[in-house]
């Protein structure tokens, strides 16, 4: 078991989960933030059995930010 950072994104139409340091594309979505969580979980836990804990490569991301700022 690792510790898989994840990015949530709050649209008007629901969210939208996806992890950090992943090699390959692994989205989830959900109406709730827990649904969301727990599809890209599932996709997740799918993506690692088909292609292997080496396509994880989430110690290349130290952490993860957001930040707002205008322009």
């Amino acid at each position: 078991m690792k510790n898989v950072k994840i990015i949530i994104e709050e649209h008007d139409d629901g969210f939208v989960a996806y992890p950090v340091g992943l090699q390959g594309v692994v989205i989830g979505q959900g109406d709730s933030y827990e649904d969301a969580l727990a599809d890209v979980r599932s996709a997740l836990t799918f993506h690692l059995e088909t292609f292997g804990p080496e396509s994880l490569q989430d110690d290349l991301v130290k952490d993860a930010f957001l930040a707002e700022t205008t322009v």
